[in-house]
């Protein structure tokens, strides 16, 4: 790993911050100050795993959703 990712990883933001973070960008609304403040605190190792997770859950979520309204037309 180069010197950079090692000091990107060693940020102090906690994974449910960056759940938080990667949450309202799902919804694509962060004022300019929180999402400056974002930027200079989360880790990078948190935040892509926090997408995936909930990247995941939406994908599911959006998979049930379609399954309970095809059982609910049938």
């Amino acid at each position: 790993m180069s010197k950079d990712i090692r000091e990107l990883s060693q940020r102090k933001l906690n994974f449910f911050q960056t759940l938080k973070a990667v949450l309202w960008g799902f919804f694509g609304v962060r004022k300019g100050k929180g999402y400056q403040e974002d930027i200079s605190k989360l880790n990078p190792v948190h935040l892509i795993i926090a997408a995936i997770i909930a990247t995941v859950l939406f994908v599911v979520g959006l998979v049930m959703v379609a399954k309970f309204f095809i059982n609910q037309a049938v």
